[in-house]
């Protein structure tokens, strides 16, 4: 059998319930599913590459999914899936704007390495609208996320602020 890895990259800065929703889904697509903690040079950082990979690692072990996996990686994606020849990538989006940069992603990673395939799902209608900016946001002004993120993050956040 040809098994069927796929990557899921983002600075998951914090991790939410949309993207639980997507590595949810794809583990029920895929036979392995990586969950890659990126650095964003774009974006200062909420919490530490450490503190994300180790709260996806609680969320992904408490849900049992067996055949998803937490790495992390500071440079190129490409890069990434050059050495674990890999070329599939999971990407979720939410709205047309999510879609005017994945455009621009998927062109340029494929420039750069041609095997490259993306697979877009979009989130359960539920978290169609979430972001973990959104969340940064509502914690910076004391606010409840209970809703929007695993229980596994907020205890994160609560030990952070």
């Amino acid at each position: 059998m040809n098994t069927k890895t796929i990557i899921y990259p983002g600075s998951f800065d914090p991790p939410t319930n949309g993207h639980l929703d997507l590595i949810v889904r794809a583990s029920k697509i895929f036979d392995k599913v990586i969950v890659l903690v990126v650095q964003n040079i774009n974006k200062k950082p909420f919490f530490s590459i450490d503190e994300r990979v180790e709260m996806l690692k609680l969320i992904i072990k408490n849900r049992k999914l067996k055949n998803v996996f937490v790495d992390q990686y500071r440079g190129l994606l490409v890069d990434y899936l050059k050495e674990k020849k890999i070329n599939l990538i999971l990407r979720g989006l939410r709205a047309v704007s999510d879609f005017d940069y994945e455009f621009q992603m998927v062109l340029t990673n494929r420039k750069m390495y041609p095997k490259t395939e993306i697979i877009y799902l979009m989130p359960d209608y539920k978290w169609v609208y979430l972001s973990s900016s959104l969340v940064k946001e509502i914690v910076m002004y004391k606010g409840d996320v209970s809703k929007f993120v695993p229980k596994e993050v907020l205890k994160f956040i609560k030990n952070k602020y």
